[in-house]
């Protein structure tokens, strides 16, 4: 598309209309969306609904692997896999700023649909407003996301008890680092590319295998450190991890060192952390494994009764150091 993005973009005229049917509707539309409505009637199936909301801010909105528009579809289906749920509808909200090219708009929003029609679930509602140049950093997006989780299924950070394993569907620190290296325009010798997926497929696949699973968790601000400090706060419970298990990938090993950064505290967009009884750590791996986005999936440590609230890290030299929370913002906008 040609053109950018002005003020009677938001205006609720005929230039409003336009962009809607011309580019949202083109891409997003079906049967329910279509219809123009102010809201979505839409049907609740077996089972308890869940719903989450997630607001994406991400600069560049263009990054290897990834974009803002297939971002803020994954974000919002893994807040809900990490619930036991399975997506069925998504309803968005564009903050656009003025100038924005048409072009870019199309892109993001072709994106969305695809990442949407993936995740099986429907976009059916929307609403679009435009600030002045300036003002709003080309785009933001907030997506709303209802699912179906099966009934029973009852996880919850607070579940996590003494003895349990920690397991981490891949490598870690893929996202944050494609992010960055984009926004500065970083080389490195090896292209890292954000490990942005919808994961409710392999929650579903873990569930399957152990419906007695405690705590799913995406690590996605603050990295793992940050998760499972949240996790161990909820539970009462300490962990202690295997620096040794915890997968990296070199290129993005590399990049922390250069970057003065800890992978442990850097975002991820496609990866899940799972807590479950000792005894069945090797079925929830082997479901982890049998997902394309769990290939690389470890046991990475386990829930101890010992410092409560604290997470501790076997070093791969031998030693024992605490991994604390985040303290400040380790990389700006990255999701």
């Amino acid at each position: 598309m040609k053109g950018a993005v002005d003020m009677t973009h938001g205006g609720g005229g005929r230039a409003s209309a336009e962009l809607i049917r011309d580019l949202f509707q083109k891409h997003l539309g079906n049967e329910l969306l279509n219809k123009g409505h102010d809201a979505a009637y839409i049907s609740a199936p077996a089972g308890r609904l869940v719903t989450t909301v997630d607001a994406h801010v991400i600069s560049p909105l263009f990054f290897p692997g990834g974009d803002i528009g297939a971002l803020s579809v994954h974000g919002a289906v893994n807040d809900l896999a990490m619930a036991g749920a399975l997506p069925l509808y998504l309803t968005a909200g564009f903050i656009l700023e003025e100038g924005l090219p048409l072009a870019d708009l199309d892109r993001i929003v072709s994106s969305m649909a695809a990442a949407a029609r993936e995740a099986g679930a429907k976009i059916v509602a929307g609403d679009t407003k435009v600030v002045e140049r300036g003002k709003g950093d080309g785009v933001f997006i907030t997506t709303t996301a209802i699912g179906v989780a099966p009934a029973g299924v009852d996880i919850s950070p607070e579940h996590a008890r003494s003895g349990m394993k920690v397991l981490l569907s891949g490598s870690i620190g893929d996202h944050g680092v494609a992010v960055m290296s984009s926004r500065e325009n970083l080389e490195f010798e090896s292209e890292i590319v954000s490990d942005s997926a919808s994961l409710h497929e392999m929650a579903a696949a873990i569930l399957a295998a152990v419906p007695n699973v405690a705590v799913l968790r995406d690590p996605t601000r603050g990295g793992v450190a940050t998760a499972l400090n949240e996790i161990a706060a909820a539970a009462g419970v300490g962990f202690v991890l295997d620096e040794a298990a915890i997968p990296v990938k070199l290129g993005v090993r590399g990049a922390c060192e250069l970057l003065g950064l800890d992978p442990l505290y850097v975002a991820n967009e496609g990866k899940m952390l799972c807590i479950c009884p000792a005894e069945q750590a090797d079925a929830a791996l082997e479901a982890m494994r049998s997902h394309p986005c769990g290939a690389e999936a470890a046991i990475i440590g386990e829930a101890v009764r010992e410092d409560a609230g604290m997470v501790r890290m076997r070093t791969e030299f031998g030693g024992v150091r605490v991994v604390d929370w985040l303290a400040g913002e380790q990389l700006p906008r990255i999701c």
